[in-house]
């Protein structure tokens, strides 16, 4: 008999942290899962330790393969679920151990296609230090033709959810682009009719402590390809006339999300570059200075939510555009 859930867990040089992750899965109260392992090319003792694992439990399924990136491992494990409900996570974070039984039980009470949960980053010492949560001002169950809010305000992580297999028959994750998620899963949204939350940080997201020190670079504009995937899928689904979340859905990511990695490039005429490009965008998508300013989130103006400092610098940028691009 096939499992209710197949749980997919990437896994590159994670050695360190592959154990706890697995741990949180394995130990799960909802015990009808299958975990598919991909072994993404790691160079460390990862496989030693998933080999381990398989031998304490025949739920686990590992997969070895040449180093391809995030989506391409993910597509691998999606061809390999038997699941009627997939998951993702990713092998240096961790879970609640209740957190699969209550999305499947809403899921099943709902007919949901998706479910998803709320997150909280945590620190190597698995120290909770920022709660991320999602859409908490609408209904746990949301039927999109009624209410489609969420498209515009929802964070596209792939990890806080289960899917429906289904949703992935016509689709899979982007290979070679960054933000691979935005490009997916605002997409399975559009194919689905219902979407169940739960207001519970059940992900526990690690961020390392150099992960804001990595090299930012021209690969930032892959969040317009990322927008412009959606928009297009977007006017040809049963959605199109929701078009203010689809500005709102254009805002938060193309705007917003896009600024917050620009601001980590260092080369100057790179910067100047990403800028340009955004002018571009924001031409293109016919977005205004006051619709920018007056985006809310979660039904608060965002950019008066932010803390001071992240605050000035979206101001600082917004003043750039304009003296600097003729925005």
């Amino acid at each position: 008999m096939n499992p209710l859930l197949s749980v997919i867990v990437p896994v590159y040089n994670t050695e360190k942290y592959v154990s706890k992750c697995l741990d949180s899965i394995l130990n799960q109260t909802l015990k009808d899962i299958e975990i598919i392992v991909i072994n993404d090319g790691s160079k460390d003792n990862s496989q030693q330790i998933i080999d381990e694992y398989c031998k304490k439990d025949n739920r686990i399924k590992s997969t070895i393969k040449d180093n391809g990136g995030l989506s391409e491992a993910r597509n691998v494990g999606i061809e390999k679920a038997l699941g009627e409900f997939i998951a993702f996570v990713d092998s240096d974070d961790y879970i609640d151990l209740e957190m699969f039984e209550k999305m499947i039980d809403l899921a099943k009470k709902h007919q949901s296609e998706i479910v998803l949960c709320d997150l909280v980053k945590v620190d190597e010492n698995g120290r909770e230090f920022r709660y991320l949560p999602q859409s908490p001002q609408l209904l746990n169950k949301i039927v999109l033709k009624d209410d489609f809010t969420i498209f515009g305000e929802m964070s596209c992580f792939a990890c806080n959810k289960i899917f429906k297999k289904s949703l992935f028959e016509n689709h899979k994750f982007k290979l070679g682009i960054h933000f691979e998620d935005i490009e997916l899963i605002p997409k399975l949204v559009l194919d689905s009719t219902i979407i169940s939350k739960i207001n519970e940080p059940l992900y526990k997201y690690f961020e390392r402590e150099n992960s804001i020190t990595k090299t930012h670079t021209e690969k930032g504009l892959d969040m317009f390809l990322a927008v412009n995937e959606v928009t297009n899928y977007f006017y040809k689904s049963k959605y199109n006339t929701f078009v203010t979340e689809l500005k709102r859905f254009q805002i938060i990511q193309g705007y917003y999300s896009y600024l917050a990695y620009v601001a980590y490039v260092k080369n100057k005429s790179l910067k100047i570059q990403l800028l340009n490009e955004l002018n571009e965008f924001l031409k293109t998508c016919k977005l205004s200075k006051k619709e920018i300013r007056k985006y809310k989130r979660f039904d608060i103006n965002y950019l008066n939510s932010l803390p001071l400092k992240k605050r000035i610098y979206y101001y600082i940028s917004f003043i750039n555009l304009q003296l600097l691009l003729k925005f």
